[in-house]
């Protein structure tokens, strides 16, 4: 008959094997996150403060004219 704590000894292990894993994964991710927020601050877009430029404007504008003939398809509403 085999001893009980292998058992106990099998599931410990493989617990603290997944724990590792989790772990390295978590860093893996938020270095992955570090590094996108770093590309956004180096292009300009991480300015919360800045105007819209106009061509951002011009395509916000346009994108919501998209979405009112949208709706308007879909109340069926002829244009």
């Amino acid at each position: 008959m085999q001893d009980p704590y292998i058992y106990l000894i099998l599931a410990t292990t493989s617990l603290a094997g997944i724990a590792i894993i989790a772990v390295a994964a978590l860093r893996g991710w938020n270095g992955w996150l570090d590094l996108k927020r770093a590309e956004l601050l180096r292009h300009g877009q991480g300015d919360v403060g800045a105007p819209p430029s106009a061509a951002a404007r011009i395509e916000v504008a346009d994108l919501k004219e998209r979405i009112r003939k949208l709706e308007a398809i879909a109340a069926g509403v002829d244009l």
